[in-house]
Parts: C-alpha cells; structure tokens; sequence
C-alpha cells in the first residue's frame, strides 16, 4: 500500500516543529544595584573575599539572565587610629572595580561625629559614659533608590537586583515592581533576614560565601594607571 502524500498543512507544522527545537529564548536583561558599604560590614568584612568581582558574582548568581549594568554604591573613607590603611585598601579596590565593563561607582559620604554613650555596666563611682566616635554613611540609600528608578522608568531592564540589607530600599523596590511591572530580585549580605525587603521584593536570597568565594578578581590587575594587586591583608 502506498503512503499518501503529505498536506501542505502538515508541513508547515512539521517545519515549525523542527524549528522550535533549536529556538533559544532571549536572556532576560538584568541591571545589578549593590549597596557597597553594606555588603562590606554584613558580608565581606574580616573575610577573604573583599577582592571581590561584582560581574563575576552577578554570572554566577544569575546565569539565565543577560547582566548589563552594574552600580556599585559606596563612600570614600578615611584612615583612623586603629586602621591607618583602611583608604589605601579602598583605593585599590575602587581601580579594580573601574576595570569591570559597564560598572559605575556612584558616592556618597561619611560622616563622623564624636557622642556620648552610656556605659554597659555602670561602676560604682566615676563616669558613667565614655565618648565613642560614631561613622555614618549618608547619600548611598538615596542613589541607589534614584537610578533604581531611573532605570525601571528607561526600560534598560526587565529584572533589577538589589544587593542590601537596607529596609530603607523597601519603598522603591516596592514602586518599581508595583508601578512599573519590573521584577526586583534582592540578594541579602546579612544573617538576619530583613522581612521589609523580604516582603517588597519579587524574590529574596540571602547571599551565602560559596558565589563570594567563587567570584574573586585576580591577585594583580592592569589599568590605566599601571597595575593594582589586591591588599596584602585581604
């Protein structure tokens, strides 16, 4: 018995068929927004990994995602007393930073002030408080929370991934999502969970040392400037 020929119509499906086993969906565009101060003291502090590589981590933490730009927030210090080296370390990092494609370092400031705090465990006699010298960074939230809104406003991403801990970012990530039917994604530096963040956000991870570990820049890096190595007590 012969076979009957084939329809025109059954083709057509035959070829979209083929077709559709090797279409490849587009990457969804991802910008990343990392709260650099924060990061430091909830993550990377007194740890291996502050030679860290924000391009590098954003590929592994989201390897189905098309990374575009990243901005990285943070202030200049200053050297003190018990860390005269403290601005050259942040020095080099900021020209390694400057090496990655498509990041932007955006500042704010810090501001010291000396206060007066009651001790823990009063004495008996004599004074009841010591002067302690109190450093806070001012200006990174408010950036980070411009251009996060600035970019969702422009379209240059369908996801936005914040890297904080800062329950102050629960408005605008909330306002992106809501207002501008972008998904926010929140990677969190810290052991203990933000439920702002937790709850504004599209998603929410906490951000655990194995990708910090596996996302280092290497030892000496080449710039405009000559070479940069990564600090001898990182």
């Amino acid at each position: 018995m012969s076979t009957p020929p084939a329809r025109f119509g059954d083709r057509a499906r035959g070829c979209l068929l083929a077709a559709s086993a090797f279409w490849v969906s587009p990457l969804i565009r991802a910008n990343i927004y990392i709260d650099g101060l924060n990061l430091y003291y909830r993550a990377l502090r007194g740890t291996p990994h502050r030679w860290l590589d924000p391009r590098r981590l954003a590929r592994l933490l989201l390897p189905e995602h098309r990374i575009g730009r990243i901005r990285y927030f943070t202030a200049l210090v200053a050297n003190r007393p018990d860390d005269p080296t403290q601005a050259q370390r942040q020095q080099a990092y900021l020209r390694a930073l400057a090496t990655v494609p498509d990041l932007t370092i955006h500042y704010g400031h810090l501001m010291a002030k000396t206060k007066r705090r009651p001790l823990a465990r009063l004495p008996e006699s004599g004074p009841r408080t010591v002067e302690i010298l109190d450093t806070e960074e001012k200006g990174s939230d408010v950036n980070l929370a411009s251009y996060l809104l600035l970019d969702g406003f422009e379209d240059e991403y369908e996801l936005a991934v914040v890297v904080s801990n800062d329950s102050d970012l629960m408005l605008p990530i909330r306002m992106v999502k809501e207002r501008l039917g972008k998904q926010v994604g929140v990677f969190d530096p810290s052991r203990r969970r933000s439920f702002e963040l937790h709850g504004a956000a599209s998603w929410y991870r906490p951000l655990r040392q194995g990708p910090l570990s596996a996302s280092l820049f290497p030892d000496t890096l080449s710039d405009s400037q000559g070479t940069v190595s990564k600090p001898a007590s990182w």
